[in-house]
């Protein structure tokens, strides 16, 4: 069975180059779900234009492909609702000067 916390901290260990923060606290994951050994993840940019977004949803999918009992993982960018800085962790705000 895979562990969603583990999960969750493999996301962690995923950064948009462009900003010093991680992805789950800049708030751009909005749905996981662990089905038995698949994971399949909703997830934003911050920007709709961002051409890191192939390569940061590649970098996600082989995070989670490490996690321990994951089998598949499917990645999919979504775009609504649009992010916003709102939607960051009050660590990244901090880290961010916001």
């Amino acid at each position: 069975m895979v562990n969603e916390t583990q999960v969750w901290e493999a996301m962690k260990e995923c950064y948009d180059p462009e900003i010093p923060v991680n992805i789950v606290d800049l708030g751009l994951v909005y749905e996981v779900k662990v089905e038995e050994d698949r994971v399949k993840v909703q997830m934003t940019l911050t920007a709709p234009g961002c051409g890191m977004g192939p390569a940061i949803a590649g970098d996600v999918r082989e995070r989670l492909m490490a996690v321990p009992g994951v089998k598949d993982a499917d990645v999919e960018l979504v775009w609504d609702p649009p992010w916003n800085p709102e939607m960051m962790s009050e660590e990244a705000k901090r880290t961010l000067g916001i």
